[in-house]
């Protein structure tokens, strides 16, 4: 997925290792690439000889000074990003990064809060449309920008963290779009082939 430039969020609960697999993928990346990561603070950490990093500033006792996570995405666009990465995708900045992702930014990432992987469409429509984007038009870019999903769980009670499953995701014929399971990982580390298993090996060949 990161060699063919894929797009794609890790996603999972608080405490799954979405960062700490974030930051594994990216190592991953051709090193002539040019990382740009954007973040609330410094937590990915990829191996990697080319990252630059933007960070969020809160604004002073006056109100002022402040720079979002959004502001930074936009002013990450004219710094000749490889691959835009946004460290946690959680507010207005979605509209931003789907935008980016859809003008030939290939291979952005980011990390997402969700139950299973199912629930990514709508949680990404919940932050769209909080934006001001409306429905159909966060599907819209959607289908466009993304490619992938990779979940992550955490076992109880033993706490151990792994993938659980990658889906595509895919429009339907209602124009909404959905996570398609491609693969999916049972906690002894048997894997599964889904529907989308076809559709993903296709996307990823070189």
């Amino acid at each position: 997925m990161v060699t063919s430039r894929l797009a794609f969020l890790v996603t999972g609960g608080t405490g799954t290792g979405k960062t700490t697999l974030l930051s594994a993928l990216l190592s991953l990346a051709d090193p002539t690439d040019r990382l740009l990561l954007v973040e609330d603070s410094a937590e990915l950490r990829p191996l990697h000889p080319h990252v630059v990093r933007l960070e969020t500033r809160p604004a002073n006792l006056e109100g002022a000074g402040g720079v979002s996570l959004r502001d930074l995405v936009r002013q990450a666009l004219r710094m000749r990003p490889d691959r835009l990465v946004v460290g946690e995708v959680r507010g207005p900045e979605v509209v931003d990064l789907l935008a980016a992702l859809n003008t030939g930014h290939e291979g952005g990432c980011g990390t997402l809060h969700a139950n299973t992987a199912a629930d990514v469409p709508p949680r990404l429509e919940a932050l769209g449309c909080a934006a001001g984007l409306s429905r159909e038009a966060v599907h819209s870019q959607l289908a466009a920008a993304l490619d992938a999903v990779i979940h992550l769980t955490r076992g109880r009670p033993d706490g151990r963290r792994r993938i659980a499953e990658i889906c595509l995701l895919s429009r339907t014929p209602t124009g909404l779009v959905e996570s398609i399971p491609a693969l999916t990982f049972d906690p002894q580390g048997h894997t599964h082939p889904g529907p989308g298993y076809t559709a993903l090996t296709q996307r990823t060949q070189l």
